[in-house]
Order: structure tokens, then sequence, then C-alpha cells
């Protein structure tokens, strides 16, 4: 159960909620992990913050990332490749993982997201060398360390080189196998309960890397078991040949086909959608993991994100792998976003606000949750905060609610809060050493790379 925490004379709270409310001068109060007051009030005897000068926000929630890529970023060698190039060359690293390794880089890119005002994070790994350990456990203890609501993919590839697919044969899995651990690990962590710290989606990695029958099985087993589906889907050009050449049909009719479009399935990237495909995933209430800076690194081009906020397609935001963006940074991504998008549809793009909107409550909706995404009473105590008064946002602050996707933020929060339990405080991780950590994934990362 979450702590009790009181967060008084707040500047501006920018809740997100139905009437987007901002409040001026007011407090909030966070009741074993839930808000359960927000108004002038200040209750005595509680733990209390003094947010004078703060901007306070929901906590934003990442639809989409690959936490192990960490140990792979800024790799000379693959900066200049496009998708199944790019693939191709880290499948070579990302073979020999550890469980160590894994551990290691989940809790660092946890917490660089937590340090930039993200509080519910959704991993997707897919890479399950032979021999390695319980990977996903190992994600769960550093999430549970770095005090994160985490989601996380029991992803798989079962589609190896040698039978069409782009991962080598180390890393995929049969069917059989795929779906046993599946069940074991929605079992032993999935938490459907509202508030929930932890929960399973499962997600074979793509068209491109799994068979036809893992795709279809694994969607009958997610919906026995109430646990919602994940994968890439239109990312490239490629993709699309790939599909096309092999089924006769585009990724999204595939897809269909196999029972993965409704409001328990969201995609990764949806860059090469049409206009019928957009209105489709409107009318199923399908939902798109929305990586602005991934798509551009790897050049697969933009998303057509206004139209589907139009036709009120579940958006949410992600920084996707820290091997294709290459940073863990959410409160960067909105930047990006917002730039990107002025750039490709002007008047029509989404403003600062909106896109705030879709990495907290869109977000929400994407991973199926209605219990974070904004602040109100009932809501989960997941929030951050900045201080008005530094020096990056001097002269912004007229716009609150629009200035961390129009100005942005040069560094990290001032305070990340988790089910009422203090995570960040002064732009530092509240229960990791930031230092240790960092020199750990160092060496996994020389040894993942030389090795």
């Amino acid at each position: 159960m979450g702590q009790t925490l009181l967060l008084k004379n707040i500047r501006h709270l920018v809740t997100c909620d139905e009437q987007d409310r901002m409040l001026e001068h007011t407090n909030l109060l966070i009741e074993n992990g839930v808000i359960s007051h927000i108004g002038p009030e200040a209750p005595a005897g509680v733990e209390t913050l003094d947010a004078s000068g703060m901007a306070v926000y929901p906590g934003l929630v990442n639809t989409h990332h690959h936490l192990c890529q960490i140990l792979t970023r800024n790799l000379p060698g693959v900066q200049h490749l496009e998708l199944f190039d790019w693939l191709t060359a880290l499948y070579g690293l990302w073979k020999n993982l550890t469980e160590e390794g894994v551990y290691h880089s989940s809790l660092a890119g946890m917490g660089e997201l937590a340090k930039h005002g993200c509080t519910t994070v959704f991993d997707h790994h897919y890479v399950y060398p032979r021999q390695s350990g319980d990977l996903t456990a190992a994600q769960f203890q550093a999430a549970q360390e770095a005090g994160v609501r985490f989601v996380a993919a029991r992803g798989s590839m079962s589609l190896s080189r040698k039978d069409g697919g782009l991962p080598p044969d180390s890393v995929v899995q049969t069917v059989e196998e795929i779906l046993s651990d599946s069940q074991r690990l929605a079992a032993r962590y999935h938490d459907a309960a509202p508030f929930s710290m932890r929960q399973i989606v499962f997600a074979p990695c793509s068209p491109f890397s799994v068979t036809e029958d893992l795709m279809r099985e694994t969607a009958g087993l997610a919906r026995s078991l109430g646990v919602r589906l994940h994968t890439h889907l239109a990312e490239t050009r490629d993709e699309e040949a790939f599909v096309l050449g092999k089924t006769g049909m585009r990724p999204l009719a595939y897809m269909q086909s196999l029972g993965w479009t409704g409001p328990d399935v969201w995609f990764a990237h949806g860059v090469h959608f049409n206009d019928a495909e957009l209105r489709l995933l409107a009318e199923t209430g399908t939902g798109v993991a929305h990586c602005p800076a991934s798509n551009m690194k790897l050049a697969s081009g933009v998303a057509r994100v206004p139209e589907m906020l139009a036709l009120d397609v579940p958006v949410g935001l992600a920084v996707d792998g820290s091997a294709s963006n290459d940073s863990s940074n959410l409160l960067a991504e909105l930047r990006v976003a917002y730039l990107l998008h002025r750039l490709g549809s002007a008047a029509r793009a989404p403003g600062g606000y909106a896109w705030l909107k879709v990495a907290t409550r869109g977000g929400a909706r994407v991973l199926g949750r209605a219990d974070i995404g904004h602040l109100a009473p009932g809501m989960a105590g997941d929030l951050f905060a900045v201080r008005e008064n530094r020096l990056e946002l001097a002269g912004a602050t007229a716009d609150p609610a629009g200035m961390l996707a129009t100005v942005g933020l040069g560094g990290p929060v001032d305070l990340t809060v988790v089910e009422g339990r203090v995570i960040v405080r002064d732009g530092r991780l509240a229960n990791v050493d930031e230092e240790k950590l960092s020199e750990q994934v160092a060496r996994d990362a020389a040894r993942l790379v030389g090795g």
C-alpha cells in the first residue's frame, strides 16, 4: 500500500482532468497511495512537502520501450542504419543478454524515466537467449527498487533467419515454449486490480519475427486470461513489403485477420497507416504508441498522429528503445513530438497541452488503466513537480500546461511521486545510487559489446 503525503501550497496544479482544470495555490493530499483531496484545506499531522512555486503534473505514462537497449546505445556502427539492417546488426549483440545485464539496464532506464516525470513504465522485452535466466523477474525487481509502476511484456520471437525472419536462431523459441512461459508470468505477476503496480502484456515482437500461429494463439491466450496485446506494426515500408509479400495483405489487415484489433490491443509506431486503416483503428478502439524520436532516427517516417487524435484513436507517447532514441526521457519526447508535428501539420498539429494529455491520459487509455493519467480524488497518487523559478523556464510560465512541450525542460524534474512515495527528490533518485548503477551498466555494456 502507498504512503500518505501532502503537497502544500502548489503554485499551479495541471490536472489533465475531463474539465482541463488548472488550479492555483492549492493542496493535494494522497492517502494510502490514492489522491483523497485537492483544495485549499490542508490537514495537519501528515508528511508534508512544500510545493510553493511549483507546477505539478500527472505522472507521465511510457507506452513502448526496450530497456535492455541501454546496453547498446550510441554505438557508432549502427547510427546510419534503417530498421531492418539496424536490427540485424544488433541481434548479434542482444543474443548475449544476461539476467544481470537486463536487471541493471532496466533499473537505469526506469530511473532515467522517473527523473523526467514518468511514473508508469511499459517495456517490450522480446529477446530471450537460451539459459539467460528469468529476465522478467529481473525487471520486476528493478521496478520495485526504482519505485515505478511497471507493465512488462512477455515478448517473443519464433521466426528465425533460416525460416525467413530477421532474428538469429539462438533467440527464437517455439510456440509451445512461448505460450507456456506467458501463462506462467501472467499467473505470477499480473495484477488487474485498481492501482496495480505490476501487470503483464503478451507481445510477440513483429510480423517479421513471429509466425502466424504464434500471433493467433497468443491473442486467444491473452483474452482467456484478461491480458492485453501489443506488437510493432506499420513502422517501415520494408515491413509493409515483407507482410504484403508473405500474406498478400497490408500489415493491419493481416493483424485483423489474426484477431489483433480491439480495445485490448495497441501497436508501436503506426507510421504507415492509410486513411481506411486509421478509421479501422478508431472503430475498433485499437491504440498506437507514438515514438517520434525513434521514427526520426531510423528514418521510418512521421506517424499521422493529428489525424489519429481527430478520429479518437487511442494514442500514447513513448521513447522506444534506448538504442533507437537514444534516451529514456519522456519529457524530451514530449517536445520532439510537438515540434515534429508542427513542422508536418502546421495549425492542425496538437498544441503543447494536448501533447501533455497524450503522455498522461492518452498513455493510461492505451494501457487500459482508469486509475492513472490525471489528478483528481480517487486517482493514483502519481505525479511530478517542477520549480517554476528554474532558469530554463524563465519567462515561460504564462502557460504552465503547455510549457513542457513548447519550451521543454533542461535537466530532471524536481520531484516525482508514485503511489504517494517520493522516488525523485531534488532531481535525484531517492532509492538508487546513480553513480554506482551507471558504472555497473557500463561494465555490462562493455561485456555485451566486446564479448
